[in-house]
């Protein structure tokens, strides 16, 4: 993995960079692409709607100039920046709880620990606060973001995947790691006595084994992350810096490879039927399902807390999944109107 620039330039060139390149993590340089994507389709999707007639400007009430909902694109980025990170904090402290009791400030101050719904609640919540005070259409707003959410959520994953933060599948019994770090394929047993002898007391699920098929590439199915952010694993023979030295010693399905592709490709389906979505709220709605759907599908084979309902044991993403994928389904299929075009001033 390649969890800061120094290992990204040592893969790819055989060179270590000094100490300083390490300032720059793969993640967050994700994360700002990811912003910068979801502006660029946000500020243009807007300009669509406003040309459209369907919003219209407000006027900034401290200088009374008059603004088209495009030209607040700083406030809306800084809102979804600064709430999503506030919401993100706060779901992963509810889904850690004695995590969260043990060390509240290294909880929330650390570099990992995020949860993206989180995000999302506390982001819309203040959308709507903002857009009722510039007289903004929220359903409007809510519907331009939607397919830049889908696309940043996608380029995040990427980052996940890069850095190697947690954010990973169950185990995949049929590879273990090696002394050198790289994988190699073990029978069953083998594969199960591995995770047993590395978790001891804990009940690990050691049922899932699967080798690929065809055309399909072992690191589709199976990954050890080495070098991981949040040095997690066993710790690497050969390491060139000693910040990042762990290896997972099973492989593990790499969801957020599976996240990112789905995301992107749910973005250029929602961005390529938005202008047949003539009511209000049906964009949103659709990006609730689909996205609720596709997360929901990947928590099956996630490492994620589960909570212990007697019957069910759903995770906290799971849970949310079924609440966006039943108000998506309700705002999609709304038999509402069209909201009247605006004027223009």
């Amino acid at each position: 993995m390649f969890p800061d620039f120094r290992y990204l330039v040592f893969g790819l060139t055989g060179y270590f960079p000094p100490d300083w390149v390490g300032l720059f993590k793969t993640f967050g340089a994700l994360v700002a692409i990811a912003f910068l994507a979801a502006t660029a389709v946000m500020i243009r999707e807007l300009k669509r709607k406003e040309q459209d007639g369907l919003i219209g400007p407000s006027r900034n009430k401290k200088t009374g100039q008059k603004l088209w909902p495009h030209q607040r694109i700083s406030e809306i980025v800084m809102i979804a920046a600064v709430g999503g990170l506030v919401g993100a904090k706060i779901f992963n402290a509810l889904e850690t709880w004695q995590d969260f009791l043990n060390d509240p400030i290294g909880s929330l101050f650390s570099r990992s620990g995020l949860t993206f719904y989180g995000g999302l609640i506390v982001a819309t919540a203040i959308f709507y606060y903002f857009a009722r005070k510039n007289g903004i259409r929220f359903a409007h707003l809510c519907d331009a973001a939607a397919p830049a959410i889908l696309l940043a959520y996608g380029i995040g994953r990427i980052g996940c995947q890069l850095a190697g933060d947690g954010d990973w599948g169950i185990y995949n019994s049929a590879y273990v790691t090696t002394a050198d770090g790289s994988l190699r394929e073990v029978p069953k047993t083998a594969g199960e006595e591995a995770i047993a002898f590395y978790h001891k007391s804990q009940r690990i699920d050691t049922t899932h084994r699967y080798t690929p098929a065809g055309i399909l590439p072992r690191w589709l199915v199976a990954q050890n992350y080495p070098r991981n952010v949040g040095n997690e694993g066993l710790r690497l023979a050969d390491c060139p810096n000693p910040d990042y030295c762990a290896v997972l010693p099973i492989a593990v399905f790499p969801t957020p490879i599976y996240e990112a592709i789905a995301c992107v490709a749910l973005f250029f389906f929602l961005w390529s039927i938005r202008r047949k979505l003539k009511r209000p709220w049906q964009m949103f709605g659709l990006y609730l399902l689909v996205a609720g759907m596709e997360r929901f599908l990947v928590e099956l084979i996630r490492v994620n807390y589960k909570y212990d309902w007697g019957f069910i044991h759903p995770t906290q993403a799971e849970i949310i999944s079924v609440c966006l994928v039943l108000l998506g389904s309700f705002l999609l299929l709304r038999r509402g109107k069209e909201l009247p075009r605006t004027s223009g001033t």
